[in-house]
């Protein structure tokens, strides 16, 4: 399992250099202007991904519990119902795509905010939307073939031609936005490197995992009924994710210029990456979840989600702890021109509440879920999007961005409890018990750590890359010898002196 986790945090690593890379490039290459209208245009295809109903989720979670029982018809009928099912539903999503393209066109664009962008720019966008909308359509069908990676476990393949995908996005991003530097460009970048993940990853299960075939199935009412009880949940999980997290673009793009959706978003987009380091523990736990719930092994289960909930939390207040402080100076040194002093307000504000959410998205939500216990995640995070949206919209006229920075933050907090309740009644754990072992160590070395950075930042002028970064290694080196030498040791589920011991006795057998 931490073979699994360890290579999905590589293939974050690199998702995080390749966004450190693109961000500041593409911003600066069409200006924030522009730059706002294409978080506009992500945000209004962005619903439409909600079609897929939770499919590609649900399927992980039944080809995990077929695999697990040597089920090898079972899981190629599972799979090939998915792919019809998402055949379908593609075909749905690019007619609803109209609507999305008439709000768009119509009420979006006949703003008056919308008078500094040109005749030629709105031409760019409208083709842009098309193909993003295209690109949703066709995606649930292009990510299926994940699914077979994910229930095998196989998440070291997977993760090297996503890998590659990310390569190439970067690649084809600088060499054409050099070339021509605009959203249309940037559009077709997106579809064709979807495409050529989707053959990549289909080429390369047929090798590894032959006995799951991927074609389509005549859908029965039996076999999708039984994909479909479980997606809805996972469904309404994904509409809350994007209310909560996605749809702020509009909110703004409605309520203030282009350009404060691009600023908003520079402060929201660091996230991404960090979510997905948090992320990529949960595509490991839920299928290991669904599998040891198959078993009957609950306390196995316990096990794991108490190791990784600390886990986690540790990963959260190392990144965080140095966001909060540092946060706006390493925005400004990292965006360059475009940079803007409230992008640092909303990010310190998003990370406050991130600091509660974080360990819970990453480890409750898939543990819940891997138990089929979808109910609380599914309406949960709905809720929560809701609330995200209900506040934003109503802070949003007043307060402008920071207005929906507390729109987002709120929610996440007492949402979050919600989930970590859920969590733990259902593992028989206590909440006292859980936060014992998971922040009662954590929190002090977080506070020696993040106030000795503050004292530093006092004393020191940080700005510009070079003393930015390099008070970011030597906090991260504190905080690390910190958590080795007090969170972690004696640890139950994770002792870092018996792996310190192991790794001194592995150095001396070489030597």
């Amino acid at each position: 399992m931490l073979r699994s986790i360890s290579s999905n945090w590589s293939l974050n690593a690199l998702q995080i250099v390749v966004f450190m890379v693109l961000t500041p490039f593409t911003a600066n290459a069409v200006g924030n202007d522009t730059y706002g209208i294409w978080e506009i245009i992500v945000a209004a295809s962005g619903p439409l991904q909600l079609l897929s109903l939770g499919l590609p989720m649900a399927t992980v979670r039944a080809l995990s519990s077929a695999i697990a029982r040597e089920d090898g018809p079972a899981a190629t009928k599972a799979l090939g119902t998915s792919l019809s099912l998402t055949l379908v539903l593609g075909v749905v999503a690019a007619l609803l795509g109209i609507v999305a393209y008439g709000a768009f066109t119509g009420p979006l664009m006949a703003d008056p905010r919308w008078d500094v962008v040109t005749e030629t720019e709105r031409h760019k966008a409208t083709i842009a939307l098309i193909v993003m909308l295209a690109n949703v359509a066709l995606g649930f069908a292009l990510k299926l073939p994940y699914a077979i990676f994910d229930a095998h476990h196989d998440f070291v393949a997977r993760n090297l031609i996503m890998g590659g995908g990310l390569l190439a996005k970067l690649g084809a991003t600088v060499a054409l936005l050099s070339w021509r530097a605009d959203l249309v460009t940037l559009a077709w970048v997106q579809i064709g490197i979807a495409a050529l993940e989707f053959l990549v990853a289909m080429l390369s299960s047929r090798k590894r995992h032959p006995l799951v075939h991927f074609k389509p199935q005549r859908i029965e009412w039996v076999e999708a009924r039984s994909l479909l009880s479980f997606s809805v949940f996972a469904f309404l999980l994904n509409m809350g994710a994007l209310l909560a997290f996605r749809i702020d673009a509009l909110v703004i793009g409605f309520n203030a210029p282009t350009a404060d959706v691009a600023i908003y978003g520079y402060g929201n987009k660091i996230f991404d990456p960090f979510i997905s380091i948090l992320l990529a523990i949960g595509m490991v736990l839920m299928p290991m979840a669904a599998s040891s719930a198959s078993r009957g092994d609950l306390d196995d289960i316990r096990a794991e989600f108490q190791k990784w909930s600390k886990i986690a939390a540790t990963i959260v207040m190392l990144i965080g702890g140095y966001l909060i402080v540092l946060g706006p100076n390493f925005l400004e040194a990292w965006l360059g021109d475009v940079y803007s002093p409230i992008s640092g307000r909303v990010l310190q504000i998003l990370m406050v509440s991130f600091f509660f959410f974080l360990p819970i998205r990453g480890v409750a939500l898939p543990v819940l879920m891997g138990l089929g216990h979808a109910k609380v995640p599914g309406y949960g995070l709905l809720g929560m999007g809701v609330a995200n949206l209900l506040l934003s919209l109503a802070l949003v006229g007043e307060y402008g961005i920071m207005g929906v920075a507390f729109g987002t933050a709120i929610p996440n907090v007492v949402f979050s409890i919600v989930f970590l309740w859920d969590a733990c009644r259902r593992l028989d754990l206590s909440l006292g018990e859980w936060f014992r072992y998971t922040f009662g160590r954590l929190l002090p070395i977080t506070v020696v750590a993040s106030g000795a950075l503050a004292l530093g930042a006092q004393q020191i002028p940080l700005h510009g890359y070079p003393r930015v970064v390099a008070a970011g290694v030597l906090y991260s080196a504190l905080f690390v010898v910190l958590a080795l030498m007090f969170v972690f040791r004696g640890d139950r589920f994770l002792d870092t002196d018996a792996l310190m011991a192991r790794l001194m006795d592995k150095l001396r057998n070489r030597k």
